[in-house]
């Protein structure tokens, strides 16, 4: 299975993981893994240990090595899960999504779910102690029907995945949708 969110704050990888019924895997940007001193080995622990699987962003191959790994866990039968948009959305907007997600769908014929976080932008630093903290939502979808698109060209095929996956998860976010890729998708 293939879970494809919106991506609002660095806790997305935690809130996911935590909230899904069987364990899950995603791409994490490489510099967590890669620190050093004591900071740099706990975040390489923890995000080890939560499932990431480190995604390097310099090169093209870097990120197909990425979707390799990630359509080597599906094809294992274990839940992955991706932000299409790249990264976080700084603005609150759902931005267009890229093609690695339907990519890896097509590659493996995992079911893809949508997921919409709500909330999850608003969290500071220990809120969840605070009277009126803000409510942080979990909403996921049903399997995307892909049926359709059996036959379809593969370019073709994953631009249509990519704009159901984001027309859903707009719908579960309730974000409005930016029209144009994220702008810190590469930071």
């Amino acid at each position: 299975m293939l879970l494809a969110s919106n991506h609002l704050a660095s806790l997305d990888t935690v809130i996911i993981p935590t909230s899904a019924s069987r364990p899950v895997q995603f791409l994490i940007k490489s510099s967590y893994f890669t620190g050093s001193g004591v900071l740099g080995r706990v975040k390489r622990w923890f995000f080890t240990s939560i499932g990431g699987v480190p995604v390097y962003r310099a090169t093209g191959r870097d990120a197909r090595d990425a979707l390799d790994a990630g359509s080597s866990i599906l094809r294992a039968g274990s839940v992955f899960a991706v932000f299409p948009e790249g990264s976080r959305s700084r603005d609150g907007k759902l931005h267009e999504g890229h093609g690695g997600a339907a990519w890896m769908a097509r590659d493996t014929g995992a079911a893809v779910v949508p997921v919409g976080l709500i909330g999850t932008g608003t969290v500071k630093p220990l809120s969840h102690l605070l009277p009126g903290r803000p409510r942080l939502e979990v909403r996921f979808g049903e399997p995307l029907d892909l049926a359709d698109l059996d036959g379809v060209p593969d370019g073709k095929a994953r631009r249509e995945i990519t704009e159901r996956m984001m027309a859903a998860i707009a719908r579960l976010s309730g974000q409005e949708r930016s029209g144009s890729v994220n702008a810190t998708s590469r930071d």
